[in-house]
């Protein structure tokens, strides 16, 4: 059922117009309401009081400003006659240099990706003597009287198990590290702003595991859930109706919020399809469902509030992966989808990704990082680097990589790196090992397993990053991973697959693209022209709008939702079967994603291969 591809971009194209892709997906919820503003949470307040609860908890994500959260609950407190005692959570902290030392070996030195989670929680970062003190101090608060209350606030806080009311307030990963890029916020329990790579590398493997855990036990128990990314009026929801919410999502097919990223790298595509700030220098990644840095919108009336999406697993985590995903994954959501745009950009550094074995004896991690890309829109003459080339000298490209590191010297990678020719709808297998990059003149939608840090560069064009500093590069850890028989006859003979015809009606065909041993997930394509179903069959899916204008979705439970071109949407497992219409009368394609049964009973990434 293919057509001709019409998506090629010439080469002197320098704009692109606005496409019908919305950057700011939400859900209307049907479960009570949206409310938003200090006066309406300090309203829930005076009723938690009124019921008999005086110790109230504040917890969160590092990122939210405890400091404006209490002065503007403190302001409005006053007038109402109230005084309240606030307890902040890092007077309980041990002293900076206890808690460098007790994550250090977590760190794995200067290196920007090397690391292990962090497996145990805040309480490690906390002085016992301090908490014992402060469970005395809350334990004869309980007793308060009507107009007074006692406020423990901070990451960390829930340590106390004392709460009467519990108030969790939420932050997106976007803008926790917008924050953190502009040096005002640092790791939790440190004094010192030591730069954003390694907060964000400590965030990744310390801080953020960390946190997560307090988020997962907390979940059940939450009285109010606050977004905090409007910190000037933060939206809230009822624990009871957030938590009905969740469930009506785990059965309905939905969005999370994407964000954008510029790089040194990036291309101008998005930036104009997707309706992106014109003022940025271009636009590199679009994080489209990375699970740890997502967060899904909800909406209703005026108000909009947004959580991260691994409440939704904490949760739901069987009805959204199914239930034989979930026991492998448990609360992973395993695959992700970004876009890579370099259309009018360059060519990505180029990298490799950890095998297997390396993967878990040095990040802890279950399984690695995979890719695939797929062809969404390119350039007549695109290309992607893929493999070395054929009787390639190993040592020799490896010498000419490290001179270029220590001496600023160019290399000719395309004497070493094997190069293909692209269009769109294809799609390219990048199994870990496999040297590779996007060149110029291509929007890739990376479909790949969800560890997404792990990259290996060897080779960046003597680039600098956005703020005028050379990027790291990791050329001897990439030496140890590349798989050198990947050269470009194994690529043209393996990694280039063709559609395979899998199942088709009137007007639809439903094609196989990847299916591999090796890997964890299936990649298929549905192509239609007006109605067709798609099936979950007890398994999450990850789906995007590859061509057409847009399709119409529809969930057995009767909600409707709209998917773009180029817009990604999860299906959770315990949807079903769903009815997708095209809109208009052309051929529509839906690439859609899951984990393979099979992959499931052999074990993932075997470690030896």
């Amino acid at each position: 059922m293919d057509t001709p591809f019409d998506n090629l971009i010439k080469k002197d194209d320098t704009t692109f117009p606005r496409g019908v892709y919305d950057p700011f997906p939400h859900f209307k919820i049907k479960t009570g309401s949206l409310q938003s503003g200090y006066e309406a949470i300090f309203s829930q307040l005076q009723k938690a009081d009124e019921n008999g609860c005086s110790v109230i908890l504040f917890e969160g994500y590092n990122g939210v400003d405890w400091r404006q959260i209490e002065s503007n609950i403190n302001t409005i407190a006053k007038e109402s006659g109230y005084n309240i005692e606030w307890f902040n959570i890092n007077s309980c902290l041990l002293p900076n240099i206890e808690i460098e030392d007790r994550v250090k070996k977590f760190l794995g030195g200067d290196d920007p990706i090397w690391g292990t989670h962090f497996p145990m929680g805040l309480e490690l970062f906390m002085d016992p003597e301090k908490i014992g003190s402060l469970r005395k101090k809350a334990a004869a608060n309980k007793n308060k009287t009507n107009g007074e209350l006692f406020i423990i606030y901070g990451c960390g806080s829930s340590i106390i198990d004392l709460s009467q009311f519990v108030v969790y307030f939420d932050i997106p990963k976007d803008r926790i590290q917008e924050i953190a890029r502009n040096e005002n916020l640092s790791n939790i329990g440190s004094k010192k702003k030591k730069g954003f790579g390694y907060f964000y590398k400590r965030s990744y493997f310390i801080d953020w595991p960390a946190q997560n855990r307090i988020k997962k036990n907390l979940l059940p128990d939450i009285d109010l859930l606050v977004d905090f990314s409007q910190n000037e009026k933060p939206t809230f929801i009822s624990g009871k109706n957030f938590r009905k919410t969740l469930h009506l999502l785990s059965e309905t097919p939905f969005r999370v919020r994407p964000w954008f990223y510029p790089g040194p790298w990036g291309g101008k595509f998005m930036q104009g399809h997707m309706g992106l700030d014109p003022n940025q220098p271009n636009f590199a990644w679009s994080f489209e469902m990375i699970a740890p840095e997502n967060g899904i919108t909800l909406k209703s009336g005026d108000n909009i509030l947004e959580f991260s999406f691994d409440f939704i697993m904490y949760q739901e985590n069987k009805r959204v992966l199914g239930e034989n995903v979930a026991r492998r994954f448990q609360y992973e959501w395993p695959i992700r989808m970004d876009y890579l745009d370099t259309i009018n950009g360059g060519h990505l550094s180029t990298q490799c990704h950890p095998r297997p074995k390396f993967m878990i004896e040095n990040f802890g991690e279950t399984y690695t990082q995979d890719e695939t890309y797929y062809i969404s829109v390119a350039k007549e003459d695109a290309k992607v680097f893929l493999g070395i080339k054929k009787g390639v000298d190993k040592e020799k490209f490896k010498s000419e990589l490290l001179k270029s590191e220590n001496k600023g010297t160019e290399v000719k990678i395309d004497d070493f790196v094997n190069s293909v020719n692209v269009k769109p709808h294809d799609l390219i297998l990048i199994p870990n090992g496999t040297v590779h990059c996007s060149g110029e003149g291509n929007l890739v939608l990376e479909i790949s397993a969800t560890p997404y840090i792990f990259t290996f560069k060897i080779y960046d064009y003597l680039r600098r990053d956005l703020n005028g500093n050379l990027r790291k590069l990791n050329i001897e850890r990439a030496f140890e991973n590349i798989r050198e028989e990947r050269d470009s006859t194994f690529i043209n003979n393996n990694y280039l697959p063709n559609p395979k015809l899998i199942n088709n009606g009137k007007d639809w065909e439903d094609y196989e693209l990847y299916n591999r041993e090796e890997s964890f997930y299936n990649i298929n394509r549905l192509e239609f022209y007006s109605e067709c179903h798609l099936d979950t069959e007890g398994k999450g899916l990850l789906i995007n709008l590859v061509e057409g204008k847009a399709a119409r979705i529809t969930a057995p439970n009767g909600y409707e939702t709209t998917l773009n071109l180029y817009e990604t949407m999860i299906i959770p497992a315990a949807a079903g079967r769903v009815k997708i219409n095209n809109i208009e009368n052309s051929i529509s394609k839906i690439v859609y994603t899951f984990v393979r049964e099979s992959a499931l009973n052999r074990g993932l990434n075997n470690p030896y291969s």
